[in-house]
């Protein structure tokens, strides 16, 4: 799922730490959409690409 959706393969982050900080993102990322109930994890990036406003809309900030 992650060298798809998230576009790891073509990732050109290759000197420590940065693919591990960058792992651990991707990761919290997942876990935020899993918790607003997505089914599909695409689905859930492309709706969060929309701007600050469809996050603060997700996430029900102020």
């Amino acid at each position: 799922m992650f060298a798809v959706t998230q576009k790891e393969d073509s990732s050109r982050i290759r000197t420590t730490p940065l693919p591990q900080i960058f792992a651990i993102a991707r990761n919290f990322a997942l876990n935020l959409y899993r918790d607003q109930m997505f089914d599909n994890m695409a689905q859930a990036q492309r709706f969060c690409s929309f701007g600050l406003d469809a996050l603060k809309q997700l996430f029900r900030m102020k």
